[in-house]
């Protein structure tokens, strides 16, 4: 308990100081930033949301995921163990089964980068 403890406390003095570390310092016009430097906090806020947003997506689909192939494998062990005979269909079952699991950390995957790279939502704010 205490290891976990430790953990999440370390995981949120992070996610706390990422603003500052990524912060963008206040250029001249024609530099990153714009005219200005000036960023629209709207946006920021957007940007924020949608990185949270596709990190939250990823962690969870492989969450998921590591669950899932955590109780089909072990069951599959179990079913060759009481009737070895079976270990051929037992195999190719737990493999399709493997995949169509592994195929939803793959679409929260997807999901993450379109949410970062691809994000319909820009046009809202003319970005």
């Amino acid at each position: 308990m205490k290891k976990l403890t430790i953990i999440l406390f370390t995981l949120a003095a992070v996610m706390a100081i990422f603003a500052i570390a990524f912060a963008q310092e206040e250029g001249a016009p024609g530099e990153a930033g714009g005219a200005g430097g000036k960023l629209d906090p709207a946006y920021t806020i957007f940007f924020a949301a949608s990185v949270f947003g596709a990190g939250l997506a990823i962690g969870l689909g492989a969450l998921g995921a590591g669950i899932g192939m955590g109780h089909a494998i072990p069951g599959a062990l179990e079913g060759t163990a009481r009737n070895p005979d079976t270990y051929g269909r037992l195999l190719t079952t737990l493999m399709i089964g493997l995949a169509m699991i592994e195929s939803l950390a793959i679409y929260a995957l997807v999901v993450s980068l379109i949410l970062l790279y691809a994000n319909p939502f820009k046009s809202l704010f003319g970005v």
